[in-house]
């Protein structure tokens, strides 16, 4: 069996969680899951300024906290905190000068097959990672691979499986599916909160065994729960047909047996078959300019007032690119004046940097020419970029898959 925690779901999540699953009990492997389509953009924003960016710094910075302890406890950490920089990451850590043995996975960024993208990335799958922790690595960071490949792949070095062993890597990859939004397994985010200690869930963490069955759990006297309905909940999320794709294995999400156990949920019986031969590739370009206002209509009157502000701003900057919602969060006979307020809110999505700057004059502009009562929440701003996600498929056998290894050997897997 080999015990496999995960310390973060998203760029953001809770900057404590890894020291509280390294303190908090027994682990062989630590992951973090920092990568989403939004990430990879902002990743991309913050390369385009500095070309020594490009990973996510939340997690150098608690390996600055943290990584002594990993090592003295024998606790193998892996990350796709990498984003579109691995090997930046890598040397930050080694720099670090604790002595760690870094590897990082490569060979995800194909923006050279699409030039118009900020970002490009295929999902990657599990080898590299278990090239790396077989050649001895401590720390292993990854680029884009899949959230589930950070547990497929120390399974699979640990147990050495084979490519072709596709119901244990099926069964990896759907505790790896359980542990890769973190709290989102053990309470968080889930329907019947109310049932349970939903205050401060721990994080997941997965006992994967030889054939690929794992029991789900967490440290003990940590918050929230592992039931068969919270499991449940994180299984289905991002879920489409039961034929679950990955670039390891196809999942067969109709197989999974779920039940009950002393320390959480067993999962077992899951079937796999042999993955597509295309790779999935996430794309993130700039689709533009945004901007965005929100007015607070209080008292009497307010479809008139919307329609007044409306018309007023359409006129001064014209009615392309705006969406506009009237949520009436007003009250009759309110107590406060919040209670009696609607909101109305605009934006603008535009490709001219100009006409998202003249929404925010022109809002401003109305503060004393338009209803009675006029505020908004805030001022308006500039306007700043947004990015527009597109899914692209590629044949595998044209995207390089490399772990580089702690001496720096590179090796094609």
């Amino acid at each position: 069996m080999i015990r496999i925690g995960n310390a973060s779901g998203f760029y953001g999540d809770r900057f404590s969680a890894v020291r509280e699953m390294l303190t908090g009990g027994d682990l062989d492997v630590l992951t973090g899951d920092y990568l989403a389509e939004l990430t990879m953009l902002i990743l991309g924003r913050d390369r385009a300024k500095d070309a020594g960016l490009g990973y996510a710094r939340t997690f150098l910075r608690q390996l600055e906290e943290n990584l002594a302890d990993a090592l003295a406890r024998g606790v193998k950490i892996v990350s796709n905190a990498g984003g579109l920089n691995p090997e930046g990451l890598a040397e930050a850590i080694d720099r670090l000068g604790l002595g760690a043995k870094v590897a990082h996975v490569t060979g995800d960024d194909v923006r050279e097959r699409f030039p118009e993208a900020l970002t490009a990335n295929a999902y990657l799958g599990a080898w590299g990672i278990a090239e790396c922790l077989n050649a001895g690595a401590d720390v292993v960071v990854t680029g884009r691979v899949t959230d589930a490949s950070l547990v497929v792949g120390p399974a699979a070095a640990h147990f050495g499986w084979g490519r072709e062993d596709f119901d244990a890597l099926a069964g990896a990859t759907v505790a790896g599916h359980v542990l890769e939004c973190g709290t989102q397994a053990t309470g968080g985010n889930y329907s019947f909160f109310t049932s349970i200690d939903a205050t401060r869930p721990g994080f997941p963490i997965a006992e994967v065994e030889a054939d690929g069955s794992s029991v789900i759990t967490k440290h003990d006297g940590t918050g929230g729960a592992v039931t068969v309905d919270t499991v449940t909940a994180q299984l289905l999320y991002e879920i489409g047909p039961p034929a679950y794709l990955g670039p390891d294995v196809v999942s067969h999400f109709d197989t999974i047996r779920l039940d009950p156990h002393e320390r959480g949920v067993r999962i077992s019986g899951v079937k796999g078959s042999a993955p597509p031969d295309t790779l999935k590739v996430c794309l993130n370009t700039l689709g533009g300019f945004r901007n965005s206002t929100t007015f607070v209509l209080t008292g009497l009157d307010v479809e008139a007032k919307a329609n007044l502000v409306r018309h007023q701003l359409e006129s001064a900057i014209g009615p392309a690119d705006l969406t506009w919602t009237l949520a009436r969060t007003d009250h009759v006979d309110a107590d406060t004046e919040e209670a009696a307020s609607a909101l109305l809110h605009v934006t603008v999505k535009t490709s001219d940097p100009k006409r998202a700057k003249a929404f925010s004059r022109a809002g401003v502009e109305l503060a004393l020419a338009s209803y009675p009562g006029f505020h908004v929440t805030a001022p308006p701003g500039d306007g700043t970029p947004f990015g527009v996600f597109e899914a692209a498929y590629v044949p595998r056998s044209s995207v390089p898959h490399r772990a580089v290894l702690p001496d720096g050997k590179v090796v094609e897997v």
